[in-house]
């Protein structure tokens, strides 16, 4: 039997906010954005190429504690210009040397899942991104 993550919940202060920034900032697809009187709504987005999506709920209680999901992409160099370019407020490549340190720029080697850049939502709910180079 397959388990497959389809949908992790993001709580945010302002939907259309949150809305606003992963689609037009990050490229998501807004998958559904649907409404139940005036305290339920849903907004479903998905990052390009994934199986797995987002779902924006009205939480601020909770907002920005969601931290460390990971996307992944071929080549990170140009998905942290594409990012830049949209205005997101993106870090620098890093990787982690010895003793699991973190250092500035791309892994030496350029392993898979060895290069990495963050990025936090309008709410501090914090992402990673991975490279992981076609072969």
């Amino acid at each position: 039997m397959d388990w497959k993550l389809e949908l992790v919940i993001m709580p945010v202060t302002d939907v259309d906010r949150a809305k606003k920034f992963y689609a037009d900032q990050m490229g998501f697809t807004v998958d559904v954005d649907f409404s139940s009187g005036p305290s339920f709504r849903i907004v479903q987005l998905t990052p390009r190429g994934s199986a797995c999506s987002i779902t924006l709920m009205a939480k601020p209680e909770a907002a920005g504690s969601v931290q460390a999901l990971h996307l992944v992409v071929s080549d990170i160099e140009a998905a942290r210009a594409e990012l830049v370019e949209r205005g997101v407020d993106v870090s620098e490549l890093f990787h982690h040397g010895d003793g699991g340190a973190e250092v500035t720029g791309p892994h030496p080697e350029r392993i898979k899942f060895g290069t990495y850049m963050s990025f936090s939502d309008p709410d501090g709910n914090g992402w990673l991104i991975q490279e992981v180079p076609a072969e």
